[in-house]
């Protein structure tokens, strides 16, 4: 049997597209003015399986006023989502936005709207996947002008 460049060119691209899981986690990209940011997760469901990755949340200077968007990944909307406000130390939490269901951005908060000039956002995938309890999380940090983080929490 004989088979063609072209025949096995067309075969290679279909088996490229199946599996359109990806390998790893997701990340949750983040737009404030200019400046845009890929968060990797603290915690995600990968396979059925509940993980924990050594991912210290990134921080971003930001100026007072600025629009944060946050954008999450299709299978991330799809289940749901919202985020979490968190003092400057990631311990206390301040308040929580819930995002409508099948909504990937989220463009509704600003740099003013926490008190504390320092603060961090997570996002939170909603529970009840394949991993019951255990959902997904990407914590990201923001400094307003006159704000601290002080000893800003690793990843762990």
């Amino acid at each position: 049997m004989v088979v063609s460049r072209s025949a096995v060119a067309v075969l290679l691209l279909v088996l490229a597209g199946c599996g359109s899981e990806p390998a790893g986690p997701p990340d949750v990209d983040v737009e404030v003015g200019p400046q845009q940011l890929t968060v990797r997760p603290t915690q995600y469901c990968l396979d059925g399986d509940g993980q924990i990755y050594e991912t210290a949340p990134p921080i971003l200077e930001v100026s007072p006023g600025a629009t944060i968007e946050l954008t999450v990944p299709e299978p991330v909307a799809e289940r749901g989502w919202s985020v979490q406000v968190f003092d400057e130390q990631l311990e206390e939490i301040l308040g929580e936005v819930d995002v409508p269901a099948g909504e990937r951005v989220l463009d509704e908060i600003t740099t003013d709207d926490v008190v504390p000039p320092a603060f961090y956002l997570v996002v939170v995938e909603d529970k009840g996947g394949d991993c019951g309890e255990f959902s997904g999380a990407w914590p990201v940090g923001f400094i307003r002008a006159g704000g601290d983080l002080g000893d800003a929490p690793s990843g762990g």
